[in-house]
């Protein structure tokens, strides 16, 4: 095991940059998960780190040793790829022994490691199918396996869980966290999928347009984001954001909206009275009431444990989650009222938090 760290790291393609000087401390024995949408550059720092990619400029460290000019096999880290990557043409043993086989490694020890690995992941019934022979769960696990096998210092995830189906997504999340608790390697896996980030990370990193917007531990992202942006990636259903007034005359501050309506807040900063500001609001701290925020439902959408309603506020949308179950229909007039405690502020212009 080693600790990570990523210091100043920006990488271009030409005369584009895609890394704007991204600096990550992934401590020994953390997971770390990168987030983020399509093209934020977590995958390409991803690459950096196992030396698929060059470094432009900046320092990635694994232990004591800057690795930007260590070929990736010599790296000591192991990689996990979203479509596997096995070779079709060999059995489920011999993918997860074939590392050590290119190393000289005696058979027996080879033999060992792979049962071992083979154990921990339930794939001893397995190990002498063919890739084509297994589901795409038991496929994921195999490549888990071959990287479990190398006994790395660092397990490297690229979106691992993507091409399986929803549930098998979720029963494979608690798999790779089980494995993390029982072997304790440093880890890093990257995701655009906030649920899996949420339920997995120690710490997780928030990237947009190859910057840095966040880290931390899930909840004090989900509880407390820098930004609008953060706030609105983190958290399903994402936060609902109205534009608003700030209104700070001494007594109770509020926030009103163009149409009149006042969102409570605990506090705010004298200086900003006046301020244009976004409010956030996440769902599950809207509740029903006699007066607040007036909203007509548009849809409502029950899952059994929670009813989900999506309500229209003039031209605005706002998402209401509520434990109990709701009898609303399409049309009807509501009141929702937020949680004074819960709602968040940004500055409408820089989306930074008030």
């Amino acid at each position: 095991m080693a600790s990570v760290q990523i210091h100043d790291v920006r990488k271009s393609f030409g005369g584009f940059e895609v890394l704007h000087g991204v600096s990550v401390p992934i401590e020994d024995g953390a997971f770390v998960v990168l987030v983020g949408p399509s093209g934020c550059g977590k995958s390409t720092l991803l690459r950096m780190l196992a030396g698929l990619e060059k470094i432009t400029s900046g320092t990635i460290s694994i232990g004591d040793r800057v690795v930007n000019d260590v070929q990736p096999k010599e790296r000591d880290i192991a990689m996990v790829f979203q479509n596997y990557a096995l070779y079709p043409h060999m059995t489920v043993a011999q993918n997860m022994g074939f590392s050590l086989k290119l190393r000289g490694a005696e058979q027996a020890i080879i033999d060992e490691k792979v049962n071992r690995a083979a154990d921990i992941l339930d794939l001893r019934k397995l190990l002498d199918r063919y890739p084509r022979q297994l589901s795409g769960g038991q496929r994921q696990r195999v490549a888990m396996g071959r990287a479990i096998v190398r006994d790395p210092q660092v397990f490297l995830f690229d979106e691992p869980l993507s091409n399986l189906d929803a549930k098998l997504r979720v029963a494979m999340r608690t798999e790779i966290k089980e494995l993390h608790q029982r072997l304790k390697t440093t880890t890093v896996y990257v995701t655009h999928d906030q649920i899996e980030a949420m339920t997995m990370a120690d710490k997780i990193v928030v990237m947009q347009d190859g910057i840095v917007e966040q880290m931390g531990s899930p909840l004090d992202l989900y509880d407390r984001p820098d930004n609008k942006f953060v706030a609105g990636f983190i958290g399903s259903p994402a936060m609902n954001f109205l534009n608003g007034e700030l209104k700070v005359n001494g007594g109770q501050p509020w926030v009103e909206t163009a149409s009149g309506a006042r969102l409570p807040i605990e506090a705010a900063p004298a200086s900003a009275n006046g301020k244009a500001v976004t409010y956030g609001i996440r769902p599950e701290h809207l509740e029903f009431a006699d007066d607040g925020i007036e909203a007509e439902v548009v849809v409502v959408e029950p899952t059994g444990s929670e009813t989900q309603i999506v309500a229209r506020v003039g031209t605005q949308e706002l998402i209401a989650v509520f434990r109990d179950r709701r009898s609303v229909q399409p049309g009807d007039r509501i009141y929702l009222k937020p949680r004074a405690s819960a709602a968040h502020l940004f500055d409408d212009a820089t989306g930074k938090r008030l």
